[in-house]
């Protein structure tokens, strides 16, 4: 299962949270399992503060904040299921939840030093940093240098975890089709996999 912690991007973000947020809970190689699921907003409602702080759509931010949620339990919610941890409304988003809160990325990084700063970081001291925390590899995506610069964004950091939910390391999957390995479309830009020797921005803002 991949745990995503979406930065704040993009130029339609309105008052962008300054702390990492969940983009998602996202079992391997599957897609809208049951289309038949719907997503029910009163199943969670009381998980509704912290979905609200935690899990915000931070790139549509005006419009029905629920449109994030059930997206995300119609695409991966509803293939979670078969995991009986997972397998009601309130148990994906509240599991989600307990996992971002479990692995605490705001922290490690700021106990690592390792804070939104106008000057450039090295990747791998990033990835050293959080390896030696975690004990294992996230995998890390940036937005690509624009033309003309020579620095990658941090965009998304991506947890990963067993069946038993328990943290592993993030390491390309043989075979299969799997919509996490392609590059992620996050407004007018793409995030993907970043590059070990760029120098890399972790910005409080993207603009």
């Amino acid at each position: 299962l991949y745990f995503c912690f979406l930065q704040m991007t993009a130029n339609d973000c309105q008052d962008p949270p300054q702390y990492w947020t969940i983009h998602g809970l996202w079992p391997d190689k599957a897609e809208d399992c049951n289309r038949t699921w719907h997503f029910n907003v009163t199943e969670i409602k009381d998980l509704m503060s912290d979905m609200r702080r935690y899990w915000p759509d931070v790139l549509h931010s005006s419009l029905n904040r629920t449109q994030f949620w059930k997206h995300e339990w119609d695409k991966h919610g509803t293939c979670a299921a078969t995991l009986e941890v997972l397998n009601s409304q309130k148990k994906y988003f509240g599991k989600a939840l307990e996992l971002y809160q479990h692995v605490d990325l705001n922290s490690c990084l700021l106990k690592a030093g390792i804070k939104p700063s106008s000057s450039y970081y090295k990747m791998t001291a990033i990835k050293e940093a959080l390896t030696r925390f975690y004990g294992v590899m996230p995998k890390i995506q940036c937005l690509p240098p624009e033309e003309g610069e020579k620095a990658q964004t941090i965009g998304q950091i991506e947890f990963c975890f067993t069946k038993e939910l328990q943290l592993r390391n993030c390491t390309a999957l043989k075979g299969g089709s799997n919509a996490v390995q392609a590059p992620l479309k996050l407004g007018p830009e793409e995030l993907s996999v970043c590059n070990d020797t760029l120098p890399t921005y972790y910005p409080s803002e993207v603009q």
